[in-house]
């Protein structure tokens, strides 16, 4: 009886180990042959090729069907209930990839599914490690300011990091030194404020809706109901103390609220608002960044630009990338080393599988709205899975912005390496670029 290599009956053990499943595989090459005596390293791999079965996904929110869990031969229809809505948005978790396997904790929650806060002059909405418990390193807000609301005078125990979605808002804000500061921020715009930095929010009159903005909190269990409010700590303050604390009558305060404000209404500020002179001057840190006004780069399937400590200097614990994909291109696989990703999609449509290690993946669908989390260091990409364009953040709790791309990995490893891994011809590692792709675009 002919002796063959252990790769080989490793491969034909697997092999039938998935036929016995149900599984598709592709069927190991033949034995070498037994007058063999070549001592090259053997070809045959030692599992079965992956399979090259679609993995599209099969629906997506605008389809006109009642979506089923069956993709090819595997699944059944649904003969209970169904919440055809939420299932049209959510492709692949009714009909997963193939490749999808193990478990990985959800990624994905919706500011719809959040809870919304309702004030005079505007609301507030949140998601926390409770909404999503994956979440660990980051929470996230959005807040909505009709033109002169305020959202009042505060701090908190963690940063807080903002991108303005729609209209201006101004902020003020005085450092532990005395500096103080008011600037103005726009759609695309952001600002920052380290920990335990008193602050303020204010909606402007430059459109009449106001402004909405989304916040970031460097720690994934901060919520916005925690947050230390001036009216709130005066309420809990003896008026004689307070009286002596200001010098001043104890009757100046006959009118201070009995609780807090949180957001209400107020006079628009004027465009060219400026800060009580402080003898200690004005923070020579500003603490807004014109983002919007920062040049993408171009890349072969949308673009990215990014900003983290080393160009918003204040910003020493939150960074970002903003990204746009045309449809078919996709954010390249890629990994953060050390750093949880908090993201946010603006417009378009989007798919993401996580690898968790150990054979763990699982892939998510997003929209406007969603969130999606990717904790470090997953493996990840982003594909456009519309017909336009996809917009989207990426925020890390991070001075310094940091991925790792597959394909400059494998471009710059040696190339017999590589194709020891993957068994594929020089032609393809020829393809693999020694540059970040950042966002590629449809073949």
């Amino acid at each position: 009886m002919p002796k063959f290599s252990r790769n080989y009956l490793s491969a034909v053990i697997a092999a039938c180990l998935l036929a016995s499943s149900g599984g598709v595989y592709a069927a190991p090459p033949p034995p070498p042959s037994p007058s063999s005596t070549s001592s090259s390293p053997n070809a045959t791999p030692t599992v079965p090729y992956a399979s090259d079965d679609p993995n599209y996904p099969l629906w997506n929110p605008d389809s006109n069907i009642v979506p089923q869990p069956m993709r090819g031969t595997f699944g059944a229809n649904i003969l209970g209930p169904q919440n055809i809505p939420l299932e049209l948005q959510n492709p692949s978790l009714l009909a997963p990839p193939t490749t999808d396997h193990g478990d990985v904790p959800n990624a994905h929650w919706s500011f719809t599914l959040s809870h919304n806060r309702l004030q005079t002059g505007g609301w507030v909405r949140e998601q926390t490690v409770t909404d999503m418990p994956i979440a660990k390193e980051m929470a996230g807000v959005n807040m909505r300011l009709e033109a002169g609301a305020i959202r009042e005078l505060h701090w908190h125990k963690t940063a807080e990091w903002a991108y303005v979605l729609n209209g201006s808002t101004q902020i003020t804000t005085v450092t532990p030194e005395g500096q103080n500061y008011i600037g103005t921020v726009h759609p695309g715009d952001l600002w920052y404020f380290p920990a335990g930095q008193p602050h303020s929010l204010q909606a402007t009159a430059d459109s009449p809706e106001g402004s909405e903005f989304l916040l970031i909190f460097d720690d994934g269990t901060a919520s916005s109901e925690d947050t230390f409010l001036l009216t709130d700590w005066l309420a809990h303050v003896p008026k004689e103390v307070l009286a002596k604390n200001f010098q001043t009558k104890q009757s100046a305060f006959n009118k201070i609220p009995d609780r807090e404000l949180y957001i209400f209404p107020g006079t628009p500020p004027a465009d060219d608002a400026q800060p009580p002179v402080s003898p200690q001057g004005i923070s020579s840190l500003p603490f807004t960044y014109e983002f919007s006004k920062i040049k993408p780069a171009n890349y072969s399937g949308g673009t990215l630009k990014i900003a983290d400590s080393t160009t918003f200097k204040a910003s020493k614990s939150i960074a970002v990338a903003e990204v746009t994909v045309e449809p078919g291109a996709m954010r390249e696989l890629h990994w953060h080393p050390i750093q949880d990703e908090w993201a946010y999609f603006i417009e378009g449509y989007a798919r993401m599988t996580l690898f968790a290690a150990d054979s763990n993946a699982r892939t998510f669908d997003y929209q406007a709205g969603d969130i999606a989390y990717v904790p470090a260091p997953y493996g990840h990409y982003i594909e456009n899975v519309g017909n336009t364009t996809l917009r989207f953040l990426e925020i890390f709790k991070t001075e310094k912005y940091q991925d790792v791309s597959l394909s400059q990995w494998l471009a710059l490893t040696p190339p017999e390496l590589v194709k020891e891994h993957l068994q594929v011809s020089d032609e393809t590692v020829g393809k693999f670029q020694k540059q970040k792709q950042l966002v590629v675009g449809p073949q």
